[in-house]
């Protein structure tokens, strides 16, 4: 076959003065003439210029073609059998494409160089790159386009170290790279952040005189953006003489991926005055940098944009919006742009529940998971871990059916098995979340930091300290991973508790950094316990230094001194509180009824039904005074009369949260909520009221 590129562009231009440049089958042609005399570049220009309608018309004509010549006995060339798995691959009909190539082999074509071309890059465009990497190695002398469709093959499928493997021999066998192999490489260079590489293939393009077309500017700038050089990223972007969507959405995410969300915007209305255009990729990259900078204004300037231009129904963008209005502060408006959608699936349905969890609105948050259930859509681990999360703030244990939420996730990876650890450790079933975990280790999964943490909190609930001590000494050797604060405050934590105050202090002194808040509060908390003076006033020293401010410092302390009997410290506290106007926050209790959380404060006469919730106190506290029930006063802060301290006392939020439960509730119906005092119900309401799961 003659390859005479002049003459094809002289009929090029008989075919544009004439006006069939806009027929589907002499554009194809065109673009086969290009590419066979290896003008790659015009060929793939006039392919970009079909419209996509066509183009897939074009195809399903082509394969009813073949089915047809086929049938009536006619015997194709290679060249129209080339052609035909160009046509497969187009449909993405990868068993249609395996027909072609049994006849292919069958005729004796199986060496054509163009139909194993064909073959390599349909195979790796469907998605079967084994195929095509087999089909590649029965070539006895690969060519450039050959070469091209398994490196890009492999840049595909995300085995980048395969392809600069690859580009490495196509180098040895001197083939020299073209445009679309440095497309392909750049691209594997970025997704292997090799800034380096993907420079010095910069400077090969520049010393080879390649034209710098948009797929490879956007290589140069997406290697640049994800190795955080966003000056050499923008530096390519303005030599473009043409400014392409691609390209610009490739800057674009670049700067928001970088947390450069000021200057993501600032290029979005600069490029959108100029009328490069958008699509869903630029709305999603717009709304994150909007989400990083919590500017609700330019959130709904997109919402408007997304209306007005259709992309209202694309469920990226609507995801992305509901996501962007929630970290905003606005959970209104994203409510707003869920109930409008015409899309209710799982990706749906996750963004909103994890906005309303993140807000703090933990009811919302449930309730939408039921209306989820009802769809019958089956969660994953991203609901899983913020629905835990809610229920643990709500202590919403009825409500929260995470167990069942968790047996239905059908592929459990470590999020959805670290989320249900936590949660029950939180909510104190220590015994049931080290069982979870053994049965993760059993399922092959490999814990990491978060669910170590939650495993010693298990252990602290459960009483465990010799087991909590397994677990913290053997997490390096056994899962690799590093004790980190965490891990050493819950640790300290444990064995304050326990009692061993002298070991809780040698662990502090043998951590490989600077002991921060978390470890002194657990052992100033474990002073308080075991009413220790001395390692009280080093655990609150320590604290007033890092965070001076924190009054729940200053109150431990107190109540270690009040506890030791040492009123005078007693006072030195609340002066030092006073002067350096440290205002303690008062503590507060809460009772969750019928979906809805009630608060009480010491002393709280705030609550509509504060006269019975008094009565029903005054009535607990003479039965249970009956049964033999002692207040203790040494950890009271006020120096007065033992009468007024147990007035004080039976004041308490705890006890007003636990008298209106009675009230409120139905008997024998359980009552949870927040540092509650456990008292012998037995005989009160007709031992309606249990105590149980106390967050």
């Amino acid at each position: 076959m003659k390859k005479d590129v002049f003459g094809g562009r002289q009929i090029h231009g008989v075919v544009v003065v004439t006006g069939f440049e806009s027929d589907v089958f002499v554009a194809n042609t065109l673009v086969v003439v290009y590419a066979k005399c290896g003008e790659f570049l015009d060929s793939r220009r006039l392919f970009d210029q079909i419209p996509e309608r066509n183009i897939g018309e074009f195809y399903e004509k082509a394969v009813e073609l073949f089915k047809d010549m086929v049938g009536s006995g006619l015997r194709p060339d290679e060249f129209s059998l080339s052609n035909i798995i160009n046509a497969c691959t187009g449909l993405r009909d990868v068993n249609e494409g395996r027909k072609i190539h049994g006849y292919l082999v069958k005729h004796g074509y199986s060496s054509d160089p163009f139909s194993c071309n064909a073959l390599v890059d349909m195979y790796s465009k469907v998605g079967d790159f084994d195929d095509a990497k087999a089909v590649f190695d029965q070539i006895i002398n690969p060519d450039i386009v050959s070469w091209n469709a398994v490196i890009a093959g492999c840049v595909l499928h995300e085995y980048n170290d395969t392809a600069l493997e690859l580009m490495v021999k196509m180098r040895r066998a001197g083939i020299k790279p073209n445009m679309f192999t440095f497309s392909s490489v750049l691209k594997a260079c970025s997704g292997l952040s090799l800034q380096d590489l993907g420079q010095q293939f910069h400077s090969i393009l520049i010393k080879s005189d390649i034209e710098l077309d948009s797929f490879l500017c956007c290589g140069l700038i997406d290697i640049y953006s994800k190795c955080g050089e966003m000056e050499d990223a923008k530096r390519v972007y303005n030599m473009m003489p043409e400014k392409e969507l691609i390209a610009f959405n490739a800057l674009l995410c670049g700067h928001s991926h970088n947390d450069n969300d000021i200057e993501a915007l600032s290029l979005f209305v600069e490029e959108y005055r100029d009328g490069v255009g958008f699509n869903e990729t630029t709305l999603l990259a717009v709304l994150n940098s909007a989400a990083g900078l919590q500017v609700v204004n330019v959130s709904e300037q997109i919402h408007g944009l997304s209306l007005r231009t259709g992309f209202q129904s694309d469920p990226f963008v609507i995801n992305s919006l509901i996501d962007s209005y929630a970290k905003c502060g606005s959970v209104e408006k994203a409510r707003k742009v869920f109930d409008e959608s015409p899309i209710a699936d799982l990706a749906t349905f996750t963004s909103l529940i994890s906005a309303y969890s993140q807000s703090g609105q933990g009811e919302e948050a449930i309730k939408l998971y039921l209306i989820m259930q009802d769809l019958e859509l089956k969660p994953d681990s991203f609901i899983c871990s913020s629905l835990l999360n809610t229920s643990a703030s709500l202590s919403a244990y009825e409500q929260d059916d995470a167990t069942r939420a968790f047996s239905e996730v059908p592929e459990k990876g470590i999020v959805s098995w670290s989320a249900m650890i936590g949660g029950f450790a939180q909510h104190g079933h220590g015994k049931e979340a080290l069982s979870l975990f053994d049965d993760m280790l059993k399922d092959g999964i490999a814990p990491n930091n978060v669910t170590l943490v939650s495993v010693l909190c298990a252990c602290n609930h459960a009483g465990l300290v010799t087991q909590a001590k397994q677990y913290f000494e053997s997490m390096e050797e056994v899962f690799g991973i590093k004790p980190t604060q965490e891990h050493y405050a819950c640790m300290i934590d444990i064995l304050g508790r326990a009692g061993k105050l002298d070991e809780a202090m040698d662990l502090v002194n043998k951590m490989p950094f600077e002991a921060n808040a978390s470890v002194w509060g657990a052992l100033l908390g474990a002073a308080k316990t075991h009413k220790n003076v001395d390692l009280g006033q080093i655990a609150a020293q320590k604290l007033m230094l890092l965070d001076p401010e924190k009054s729940g410092t200053h109150v431990l302390l107190a109540n270690i001194y009040a506890s030791a009997g040492l009123w005078e410290n007693v006072a030195d506290i609340r002066r030092l509180m006073k002067d350096s106007k440290v205002k303690k926050e008062p503590g507060m209790s809460w009772l969750e009824v019928k979906d809805k959380v009630y608060t009480f404060m010491v002393g709280d006469r705030s609550h509509s039904m504060t006269k019975e919730i008094y009565e029903k106190l005054e009535e607990l506290m003479d039965l249970v005074s009956k049964e033999g029930y002692v207040p203790v006063l040494e950890i009271d802060l006020h120096n007065v009369k033992q009468s007024e301290k147990e007035l004080l006392l039976s004041y308490h939020s705890e006890k007003l949260a636990v008298a209106f439960g009675l009230i409120a509730t139905p008997a024998r119906a359980p009552i949870r909520g927040f540092a509650m005092v456990v008292v012998n119900m037995e005989s009160v309401n007709g031992g309606g009221g249990r105590m149980g799961d106390v967050g």
